[in-house]
């Protein structure tokens, strides 16, 4: 069972960059990828929609939005339609992803989403494509750090490898101290050609294409290359109900590294067992209601799992943390509980 349907929500990413930046490029590699069903919203200002074919092949319900980018829309209607037609049930999909246009302001776009009126949505993190030649011409040109980095969840540095062995690195480490400079949270990830871990934006239900897919989306891989470096992943089992605050604590402030934490867990509160399911992209973090030993989070009374997922994580820190988090609850804690409660609330 994916995430998705544990949690009832879908999450939407949001993949922005500047024009030439690679972000249909990035798109296509993970539309490459087996095992998830993906739906897209593509924009249809310009010159950077989705390859068509990719589109036809992989692409359960594909929506476009016409009338320029999405920031420029009166208001969020267009964007909530299609994601209210793609985040039906019956389409099963994995996840959503919004590529913008390349003019479009990560800003105002990430807002649109977080605060859509479709039930069935979550946000699943900013993605920020960046390309590593032409960035301090085009987005980042001095004084104050651009805003779009305000709300990256995940940014993509992006044609490293047409960076000069001489100034390369002396290039990337100016535009990670640029992105932290405005969100300390945000997490970097150098690469070329678009090939980023999918692991590290979704979960897939399966480690192969889903038995109805389109043949079209195989045929479309074969004599692609679409390597990537691939993601650290830790994962640990719960023995019991956990406390509350030692989840929240874990989930406000994750270990170095792990962009993405997921998982299922039984909370003891002193009176009564309750299942939840958490996600956490960056330093956004979505929990929901799931029943003990029932079928609405697969959770069964008194066990759970929490995964970390991210680039070069350190596995036996992250290990360690994760397991602190899990600890078997030793006595009521009444104020973590309502920390986590809280987190419930926003989620809805």
């Amino acid at each position: 069972m994916s995430r998705t349907a544990a949690s009832g929500r879908v999450p939407v990413v949001t993949l922005t960059g500047h024009l030439g930046a690679g972000k249909t490029t990035l798109l296509n590699h993970l539309l490459l990828q087996p095992g998830a069903r993906v739906g897209v919203v593509v924009n249809d200002f310009g010159d950077v929609n989705v390859d068509a074919g990719l589109v036809t092949g992989q692409i359960d319900e594909p929506e476009s939005i016409a009338g320029g980018c999405l920031c420029c829309l009166e208001d969020a209607g267009g964007l909530d339609d299609a994601l209210e037609k793609l985040t039906h049930p019956r389409l099963g999909l994995d996840v959503v992803i919004v590529e913008a246009s390349g003019i479009a302001d990560p800003v105002t776009l990430s807002r649109m989403i977080r605060f859509s009126g479709v039930e069935r949505v979550r946000p699943g993190g900013v993605v920020d494509v960046v390309d590593a030649l032409e960035h301090f011409g085009t987005v980042d040109r001095g004084g104050d750090a651009p805003a779009r980095y305000s709300v990256t969840s995940l940014v993509v540095v992006n044609k490293t490898d047409r960076l000069s062995t001489e100034d390369g690195e002396r290039t990337l480490a100016r535009i990670e101290a640029r992105v932290h400079e405005r969100n300390p949270a945000a997490q970097v990830v150098r690469t070329s050609h678009g090939r980023v871990d999918p692991a590290l934006v979704y979960d897939a239900a399966s480690a192969e294409d889903p038995p109805d897919q389109l043949p079209l989306a195989a045929l479309l891989r074969d004599g692609r290359e679409h390597n990537h470096q691939h993601a650290d992943a830790v994962t640990v089992v719960a023995s019991g109900p956990v406390s509350p605050g030692l989840l929240v604590d874990l989930l406000e402030d994750p270990p170095p590294g792990a962009y993405r934490i997921k998982g299922r867990v039984v909370v003891d509160t002193g009176r009564s067992l309750r299942g939840y399911v958490v996600n956490v992209v960056g330093r956004s973090v979505h929990v929901t209601s799931s029943r003990p030993g029932g079928s609405a989070g697969g959770t069964a009374a008194g066990s759970g799992e929490l995964v970390a997922i991210g680039m070069h994580l350190d596995v036996e820190h992250v290990r360690a943390r994760l397991e602190r988090a899990l600890a078997p609850a030793e006595r009521p804690d009444a104020r973590g509980f309502a920390r986590l409660q809280r987190y419930r609330r926003l989620s809805d």
